[in-house]
């Protein structure tokens, strides 16, 4: 069953301007990744430190493969120097009930 992944973060203030260019490298790795649907930015208009992205899934186990993969050396990315707080990751299914 596919699911979505919402991965909310806090940027650091003086990264706003070079974040763009690390979210687009990081996100196309995210993209080319097995079992990856497709993969949304949302940018808070108030605040933009703020930064939600939304990541669809064919599965809880490709979304889990690509979390262990970010977790080894090959798979790092520069994402974490941009962080002024822990990002929050957070799983949804589609309710077939409402």
């Amino acid at each position: 069953m596919p699911i979505t992944a919402h991965l909310d973060l806090t940027l650091k203030t003086e990264v706003l301007e070079s974040a763009p260019e690390v979210l687009r490298e990081t996100l196309a790795d995210t993209r080319a990744f097995d079992g990856c649907l497709g993969v949304e930015v949302l940018v808070d208009k108030e605040n933009p430190t703020h930064v939600v992205v939304v990541e669809r899934w064919a599965s809880m186990e490709q979304d889990a493969a690509y979390r262990a993969w970010r977790a080894t050396e090959e798979g790092a990315s520069g994402l974490g120097a941009l962080l002024a707080a822990p990002p929050v990751l957070t799983h949804f299914e589609t309710s077939s009930e409402i």
